[in-house]
């Protein structure tokens, strides 16, 4: 029973120098890949991040595995982020077979229901969005997409004033509803 609730003096050494280990290991391989470690996560990038919290947590509170394969194995998920980074930057086919392609939730003020069922997005959350982006007549919004990395982009301004560019919306679902795009 004591084991249970006070460790051994060697766990907690252990448990130390596996964090100590694992908190260098980890400063070095984000400094290697850089800031994509730390962008908005796609659905990859999600995975990836599970994977490195499950490994650490093994890696820091158990002798299995040991310090060096833990570190290897996030070593080597962080390795594959940038692999599929690369990939997804060189080639439209590997984007579209690894990512969602965004949506499109609202065009020229009208809101896009049957895409908001698709996105599991509710009004109530497309309008605190809106408000969010300081909307204050729907009839403002050129457009709402749902990025791919669950964010929603609010695009707004004056309906006859300066056309969208359809540039904003390349690779966006149903993106041909909103104004100037092609």
């Amino acid at each position: 029973m004591k084991s249970w609730i006070v460790p051994s003096t060697d766990a907690l050494l252990g448990v130390g120098l596996s964090t100590i280990g694992v908190f260098f290991a980890l400063l070095l391989i984000v400094r290697l890949v850089g800031l994509r470690s730390f962008s908005k996560m796609t659905g990859f990038d999600f995975a990836v991040t599970i994977a490195i919290g499950s490994i650490l947590a093994s890696t820091l509170l158990t002798d299995s595995p040991p310090l060096l394969q833990g570190v290897f194995a996030v070593g080597l998920l962080f390795a594959l982020q940038v692999i599929v980074s690369f990939l997804r930057s060189r080639s439209s086919a590997f984007t579209a077979l690894a990512d969602n392609s965004p949506l499109l939730l609202m065009a020229d003020g009208e809101v896009l229901r049957d895409n908001l069922r698709r996105a599991r997005v509710s009004e109530d959350d497309l309008r605190a969005k809106l408000r969010e982006a300081n909307v204050l007549d729907p009839r403002e919004v050129r457009a709402v997409v749902f990025e791919t990395t669950g964010d929603i982009s609010v695009l707004h301004g004056d309906p006859d004033g300066t056309p969208l560019d359809p540039w904003l919306l390349d690779g966006v679902r149903d993106a041909g509803r909103a104004t100037g795009a092609q």
